[in-house]
Order: C-alpha cells, then structure tokens, then sequence
C-alpha cells in the first residue's frame, strides 16, 4: 500500500475527485483552505488580499498498481494549466488498522 499526498489549486477540486473517481479511488481525506507556496515556481496561496488563492490537499491510500495511474493523471492536470499548480508526493503505508 502507498499514501499518495496530493496539494493543489482549489480550482481543480472538482477535477481531482473526478480522477478519484476515475480510477475507482473511493476513500480519501480532504483538507480545505491549505495554504503554502510551490517549491518550482508557484506563487503563494494565502487567502489573504495580496494572495486571495488557496489550495486543497487530499490523502488516500491506495494499492501499488494504482499509483503510476493516478500520478499520470495528475501530472496531467498540471499539465492542463501549471500557473494553478499541482503536486503528488508519494510515502510507504507500513502498517493499517
């Protein structure tokens, strides 16, 4: 099993359930209003006037054939319009209870 962390563009909500449910990922946590900068070239998204953006971030776990799938399909997202920016980053699920 992987977890798979994804931060993106609140505007790209909807799109990232979509590959959830694309890929027949149905269990996942959604955090709202996440705020933070791009490591590349993103621009801070803050919530604030001078940077009114947020992000979101989703965490799932899923089985290891699943991965390569939904990276894909996230690196097209991010390819669609990288000025909104997205990222996977991708950890080792040791143990689940």
């Amino acid at each position: 099993m992987k977890a798979v962390m994804i931060i993106f563009n609140q505007a790209n909500s909807e799109r990232v359930e979509f590959i959830f449910d694309t890929l027949e990922i149905r269990g996942y946590s959604w955090l709202n209003d996440v705020q933070g900068r791009g490591s590349v070239a993103g621009e801070p998204r803050r919530g604030t006037h001078t940077w009114p953006e947020l992000n979101s971030a989703a965490f799932v776990v899923v089985p290891e054939e699943k991965v390569d799938p939904l990276l894909k399909s996230i690196k097209k997202l991010d390819e669609l319009n990288e000025e909104m920016g997205v990222r996977a980053f991708v950890m080792n699920v040791e143990k689940t209870y």
